[in-house]
């Protein structure tokens, strides 16, 4: 199904444990790269450890929530490589934790903008392009939190929810145009975001040993496993999925 053309990937919350493996691994099958994420120096850092050159990448420092950022990343991308083949939208943030009745409407309001307006503008803002081309692939970055429910993390939980929705809407509209679209929900995965999450929690160990307790492969998952799934996801291999929704938890949502 190759065209033997180069593809070019855009992947969002590129500085962070699985945006990184994912540049890695479609850096290994010669994708170009428009690696975007909060900091310019972060960015540089993912760069270097990947070995990246000039020719085949580009790092952006884009804030996900401000429309003016997004389509900047996507015009740099098509100005540069003339094309957006493969689109992880995958920033993301974890946001605070406590009760419903505890919650800042201000914690709701900046969890949503990176979680939901984020991923919205990353689809509204990639998707003419993909539609001029015929042809895409695109991963939204869900969670496990999207499928059920847990005390004191409702903004982030209202917001993983929201991504699935946003994920069937998209994979329908765009099915026509030869564009795909999935998500992938991690479970509890060895990133910054679950030392975080962790450290909210007030009782760290307790609440990692919890999760491992509720995991049937007894422990967390690495940033690679997840990034795994996406790269397969954006690539010809994954030529008839569409629509679906990928778990990468260690069985947990079958408990």
């Amino acid at each position: 199904m190759s065209d033997f053309k180069t593809k070019t990937a855009v992947i969002t919350g590129a500085a962070g444990g699985i945006g990184k493996e994912l540049a890695r691994r479609m850096a290994q099958r010669g994708v170009n790269l428009v690696l975007v994420d909060l900091k310019e120096e972060a960015l540089q850092a993912v760069v270097q450890e990947l070995n990246l050159s000039d020719a085949n990448s580009l790092a952006i420092a884009a804030d996900v929530s401000k429309e003016e950022d997004v389509q900047n990343y996507v015009n740099k991308a098509v100005e540069k490589f003339g094309s957006i083949d493969y689109f992880a939208n995958n920033a993301g943030i974890e946001g605070p934790m406590g009760l419903i009745e505890e919650q800042s409407v201000q914690a709701l309001d900046l969890v949503y903008s990176v979680n939901v307006r984020g991923v919205f503008l990353g689809l509204q803002k990639v998707i003419p392009v993909m539609k001029k081309q015929k042809s895409g692939a695109i991963v939204n970055t869900s969670s496990l939190a999207g499928l059920m429910g847990a005390p004191e993390m409702s903004p982030y939980i209202m917001s993983k929810h929201a991504v699935i929705g946003l994920t069937r809407v998209a994979a329908n509209e765009l099915a026509a145009f030869g564009i795909r679209v999935n998500a992938v929900l991690p479970g509890t995965i060895n990133t910054r975001m679950m030392r975080q999450i962790e450290a909210n929690s007030g009782q760290a160990e307790a609440y990692v040993e919890a999760n491992k307790a509720a995991t049937p492969l007894g422990r967390y998952g690495e940033p690679e496993e997840v990034a795994a799934v996406m790269n397969f996801l954006l690539s010809e291999e994954a030529s008839f999925v569409t629509a679906s929704l990928y778990t990468v938890d260690g069985g947990m949502v079958g408990q």
